[in-house]
């Protein structure tokens, strides 16, 4: 119960903390924060893998097959 007050005192807070860093900010100078950005409990989720032409050769070898008279 303790640590879902924690959360919840720090959803507030970092929803504070983005209106305030967004009525600061520049807006020709980055994206708008949002309160995710702020709260130390919120899950970093990973970007994934960027794609380079490297990348992109080998999602074709696995996803794309080529067959005779448009088979896939």
């Amino acid at each position: 119960m303790a640590e879902a007050r924690c959360r919840e005192a720090w959803n507030h807070t970092s929803a504070v903390m983005a209106l305030l860093a967004n009525i600061h900010r520049d807006p020709k100078r980055g994206k708008a924060f949002k309160p995710s950005d702020f709260n130390p409990y919120e899950v970093k989720r990973g970007q994934g893998v960027p794609l380079r032409a490297g990348n992109i050769g080998l999602l074709k070898q696995v996803f794309v097959r080529r067959g005779k008279g448009g088979d896939v």
